[in-house]
């Protein structure tokens, strides 16, 4: 469990050095269909940061803890990346499309943290 906690302290951080921002934490632990125990959902101002972000998160999960996601998706278009390291799942939206998709009250039963902004 600690692990998971300094993987998402780690995926947190690398969010914020790209300048990402609005980000809260889906605790999914209890809930016996969710995907995964936690989701990481954050925005970019633009297409171009959301891809930043993305790169940022592999990239220093590689580098600290040797991980490798699963899979990821959304890159083509840079509207919605998916980034899939299994018990954590890491959404990064451009605002109209996370608004649209709204995945905090789609899983409104999950325990519910929001990052304070950084600027």
């Amino acid at each position: 469990m600690k692990e998971t906690q300094d993987i998402s302290q780690a995926i947190i951080d690398s969010i914020q050095d790209k300048k990402g921002h609005s980000i809260t934490v889906l605790d999914m632990e209890r809930i016996e269909s969710a995907p995964a125990s936690k989701f990481i959902i954050c925005q970019g101002r633009s297409t171009s940061q959301v891809s930043a972000i993305a790169d940022g998160i592999r990239e220093d999960l590689l580098n600290k803890y040797g991980l490798k996601p699963y899979n990821y998706d959304g890159y083509r278009n840079s509207q919605w990346i998916v980034i899939d390291y299994g018990n954590i799942m890491i959404h990064i939206f451009l605002p109209e499309f996370r608004e649209f998709y709204n995945l905090e009250e789609l899983w409104n039963d999950a325990g519910i943290k929001h990052i304070k902004d950084l600027d």
